[in-house]
C-alpha cells in the first residue's frame, strides 16, 4: 500500500459510519492525506506522486472524475453493497432494509458514472424482513470478506477480467438525509417499523416528538396480538420490558428503545399511556397564529 486519503469532513457527525483512517495508516506507516473534495488538483496530484496499480474509493458518496480516474495504472475500484446493476445510487443499506431483497458485495472498476463500472467480484447476501440496518451492515462486511478471499489470489496471480454491466437491468436509488427519518404515524405500523429499522444505527435514526423535544426510535417490533384501538400516534400502553405500545394508522406498535436526539441521558425519555407523539399540525397552526395576534396587538400598543 502506497498511500491512504482520508475524508475530513467539517462534521463528521452528520456521516453515518464516519471512521477515521489516519490512526490506522500511521500504524501500518502508510502515508495518509486528508482531504474534503477527492478530485481537488492537490489531491489528484499527491495520488500521482504514489503512482498506484490499483485506487480503492469505498464509503465514498463523491464522484471520482476523469482526471483521477486516469491515475491508477490498472483501474480505480469502487464497491458497492447491492447486487449491481440493480441499486446503484444513494443509501443503498436504507433501501436494502426497506425493500428486504437480497444486496451484495461488490466491487467493480470505476467510470465517470454512478456505481456503473465493470464488475470485478460480487458476493451475495441476504436481508431479512426483519433485519435492522446495524445487521445488514454485519452480514455485507461478512460478504466483504468473502468476496475478497475470491478476488484478490487472481488478481495477484495476475488475472484481470471485469464483466461489463447491463445498463438496461439498472435501477437506482436516491439520496436519504437525516429528515427523512422522520415517523408519519398515520402510516401503517409496517411501513414505521421498516423505517425505524432502515434509518438505525449506524444512521441517524428515525425521529418523533414528544412535548416539543426530538425523539429518537432506534428499536421497534409489531404487535398483532393485543386487543387494543386508540388514537393515532397515542401511547396505549406502557411496559418497562417492551416499552411503549403506540396506535398507528393502521396497527400497533411497540417502541423498544427511545432517546432524546440530543444525546441528553440525565432524564432519559420515559413515554406514558395517554401521551401523544408528533405534532397535531391544524392545532399547533392555531395555536401559533393564536400567538402572533397577541405579539401584533402588543406591537401596536
Amino acid at each position: 500500500m502506497v498511500g491512504v486519503l482520508e475524508l475530513q469532513p467539517d462534521d463528521p457527525s452528520a456521516i453515518s459510519g464516519f471512521a477515521r483512517l489516519h490512526d490506522v495508516a500511521a500504524e501500518a506507516d502508510v502515508p495518509c492525506v486528508g482531504f474534503q473534495k477527492l478530485n481537488d488538483p492537490a489531491i489528484v496530484e499527491h495520488v500521482r506522486e504514489w503512482r498506484p496499480d490499483l485506487l480503492f474509493a469505498v464509503g465514498l458518496s463523491q464522484l471520482v472524475k476523469a482526471e483521477l480516474l486516469a491515475v491508477p495504472k490498472l483501474a480505480c475500484v469502487g464497491f458497492h453493497p447491492t447486487c449491481l446493476p440493480r441499486g446503484r445510487g444513494r443509501a443503498p443499506v436504507a433501501w436494502l432494509v426497506l425493500d428486504a431483497t437480497p444486496g451484495a458485495a461488490t466491487f467493480f472498476v470505476m467510470d465517470e458514472g454512478a456505481d456503473s463500472g465493470p464488475i470485478l467480484v460480487q458476493e451475495s447476501f441476504d436481508v431479512r424482513p426483519t433485519d435492522d440496518a446495524e445487521q445488514v451492515t454485519a452480514s455485507l462486511e461478512r460478504a466483504i470478506v468473502r468476496a475478497l478471499d475470491r478476488w484478490l489470489p487472481s488478481l495477484l496471480a495476475g488475472e484481470w477480467n471485469p464483466q461489463p454491466q447491463d445498463d438496461t437491468a439498472a435501477t437506482y436509488h436516491g439520496k436519504r438525509t437525516p429528515e427523512d427519518g422522520w415517523i408519519d404515524w398515520n402510516n401503517s405500523a409496517c411501513e414505521i417499523h421498516a423505517l425505524i429499522r432502515a434509518a438505525g444505527r449506524p444512521h441517524p435514526g428515525a425521529f418523533t416528538f414528544l412535548k416539543d423535544r426530538k425523539l429518537l426510535v432506534w428499536r421497534a417490533e409489531l404487535d398483532t396480538t393485543t386487543p387494543f384501538r386508540g388514537v393515532i400516534g397515542r401511547v396505549l400502553l406502557a411496559d418497562s420490558q417492551r416499552g411503549a405500545l403506540v396506535q398507528t394508522g393502521d396497527g400497533l406498535l411497540w417502541l423498544n428503545e427511545v432517546a432524546w436526539s440530543d444525546g441528553d441521558v440525565s432524564k432519559p425519555p420515559k413515554l406514558a399511556v395517554g401521551q401523544r407523539l408528533g405534532y397535531v399540525v391544524e392545532e399547533e397552526i392555531s395555536q401559533l397564529k393564536a400567538r402572533i395576534a397577541e405579539l401584533e396587538k402588543l406591537i401596536k400598543g
